[in-house]
């Protein structure tokens, strides 16, 4: 379908917020006359970030080379086994996920040179001529955190966001009905929560991921929100601050979304980015789910 006047400058406008630039060049070049690299586009992303290239980053290529030209993109949470299929499948060969390929924070292989696991999830991109770039710190330090965007964008809650904060103040609803506000708009089965269903929320601190304990803590701290909506948290840390918190007659709740879920939105927000400086280049978003069930 073709994209409205309307719609694309309500998208365009979401990119400014984050401190993203629409290029003019890549606008209005015509794609087919020009190749478009995996360092490309890496560096194309990269450039928006204030302070970077960092020193330090988890953000490298993990599989592929940068002179490799692109027939496509696939942007995802995390690189499954069935993500890395539907990209074969879409002939997109660059993927770009949020979140770890090889199961640790660092991407480290080589404690798994010998894991048949590892190997046949490497093979299968390799094999396939897949690139694979995380794309984590850079997005999350934005001039507005892309991630957070994107997630506000999915609960239909721009409305109440202020640039670069972590607190909307939403219509007042109580604990269970936000729960089930989020469960229909980030399509989340169940999710875990502290605090009392009939509890009056308007107050929200909204910190998608795992940002850890004492962040979320410091973060009550600081905005004193009715409620914090997080990713997800050890269970010895913020749950049971929270829970502390409930029995000394403060109201105050703490919603578990699950890590993927919660920031998936950043993902879609990257398709869009793609889209905007890549205009005629495949791009497709792939939601990669959460690898714990249910029962």
């Amino acid at each position: 379908m073709k994209k409205s006047r309307r719609s694309f400058l309500t998208q365009s406008g979401l990119l400014l917020g984050a401190g993203l630039t629409i290029n003019p060049i890549w606008s209005f070049a015509q794609p087919e006359q020009r190749e478009i690299t995996v360092g490309g586009i890496m560096d194309a992303f990269i450039a928006q970030v204030s302070g970077a290239p960092f020193p330090q980053t988890v953000d490298t290529l993990k599989v592929g080379s940068r002179d490799q030209i692109v027939t496509g993109v696939v942007t995802t949470m995390f690189a499954t086994m069935e993500v890395i299929q539907r990209a074969i499948a879409l002939k997109a060969n660059f993927i770009i996920p949020h979140e770890p390929t090889f199961f640790n924070h660092l991407d480290e292989t080589d404690w798994l040179e010998k894991d048949k696991v590892f190997q046949a999830k490497y093979d299968l991109m390799e094999e396939n001529g897949i690139a694979l770039w995380r794309n984590h710190d850079y997005i999350h330090r934005l001039a507005d955190d892309g991630v957070r965007l994107g997630v506000v964008k999915d609960l239909d809650w721009m409305a109440y966001y202020q640039a670069n904060s972590p607190v909307l103040n939403i219509p007042q609803t109580n604990l269970a009905s936000l729960i089930q506000h989020i469960k229909s708009k980030l399509d989340v089965p169940a999710m875990r929560y502290v605090g009392d269903l009939d509890q009056p929320c308007e107050k929200v601190l909204l910190i998608p991921g795992a940002a850890g304990g004492r962040a979320q803590i410091e973060g009550i701290m600081k905005y004193n929100p009715d409620v914090l909506i997080c990713g997800e948290s050890n269970e010895w840390e913020t749950p049971e601050y929270v829970r502390a918190a409930n029995s000394q007659g403060k109201k105050l709740s703490l919603i578990v979304i699950g890590h993927s879920a919660s920031e998936e939105g950043g993902s879609e927000f990257l398709k869009s980015w793609l889209e905007s400086q890549f205009p005629g280049l495949p791009v497709f978003h792939v939601p990669s789910g959460n690898s714990l069930k249910i029962i």
